[in-house]
């Protein structure tokens, strides 16, 4: 596996494969990689001739207070796990080589309404740092097609809008989630749950199970619903952040007789905050 650190190099890299005709897939990640990220990357390999990986911890995207200066940073652990992989380039740049002129003055994508919900509501102008980034990556890599995780499935959803009304010419292809054993979606930050915390801590899929098995029986109170479920999460000793039953691809609440759902959540540990979601199939 080769490694870029600057943006020519992955052109000079990238361009003689693109004009040979190479599909060429791409898996953006702020790396600490876990089994869920090696599983873009093995769709990735499965589909593409050449698989590039990026790793870089976007400032952007974090707010005031939030965990950006301890957010793990293993590149050296994650370049063996993503050569091993099966990954042929990974580009790994420094906050300069991607923000020259400053994070203040950096040009910015400003998302649809999509983004001021949820994780957007909690966390305002993640998901403005989320889509400037990737766009920016994506004009870096020039991917046929790029691999994201729905554990993060509002993201998911923000980067095909960008896609699509931005005009890149691109597939985003949705992998599924993940799990531990217990049901916990695997995610970087589990690594700030105390022991007890992690024992405890199924009860937001197990949450989400419970109110996706309501939906599919019928239940159509949703504000009820959410209500039950965050009491759920409260009582297993976690702040709920969110819990919602919102339409799949408008996150909007569901309209009479809409039938592809999503539930989502979020919820505080003591120094983590964890997302998860379920795709729900519902009759008329």
């Amino acid at each position: 596996m080769e490694r870029a650190t600057r943006i020519e190099e992955v052109r000079r890299r990238l361009d003689p494969e693109r004009n040979a005709g190479r599909r060429i897939g791409f898996v953006p990640t702020m790396g600490n990689l876990h089994a869920g990220h090696l599983a873009l990357v093995a769709r990735a390999r499965a589909e593409c001739d050449l698989v590039v990986a990026s790793v870089y911890v976007n400032p952007l995207q974090f707010g005031a207070n939030e965990d950006f200066d301890r957010y793990p940073r293993t590149l050296e652990a994650d370049a063996a796990q993503l050569a091993e992989a099966g990954c042929d380039l990974l580009f790994c740049p420094r906050d300069e080589e991607m923000y020259p002129n400053g994070l203040a003055e950096q040009t910015r994508v400003v998302p649809t309404a999509l983004a001021e919900v949820l994780c957007g509501a909690s966390r305002p102008g993640h998901f403005a740092g989320v889509a400037t980034v990737v766009a920016k990556l994506f004009n870096i890599v020039r991917p046929h097609v790029a691999y994201f995780g729905t554990k993060d499935y509002q993201q998911l959803l923000v980067v095909r809008r960008m896609v699509e009304d931005l005009c890149y010419d691109l597939e985003v292809v949705g992998v599924p989630t993940v799990r531990e054993p217990d049901g916990l979606a695997l995610s970087s930050r589990n690594a700030f749950l105390t022991p007890d915390e992690r024992r405890r801590a199924p009860v937001l899929y197990q949450t989400l199970c419970w109110l996706a098995e309501q939906l599919r029986g019928g239940r159509r109170d949703f504000a009820a619903l959410e209500e039950e479920g965050r009491k759920r999460i409260a009582a297993a000793g976690f702040r709920p952040d969110y819990l919602a039953v919102v339409g799949a691809q408008t996150l909007a609440p569901p309209s009479p007789g809409e039938r592809e759902l999503v539930v989502l959540g979020a919820m505080y540990a003591q120094a983590a905050r964890l997302i998860d979601n379920l795709p729900v199939q519902v009759g008329d």
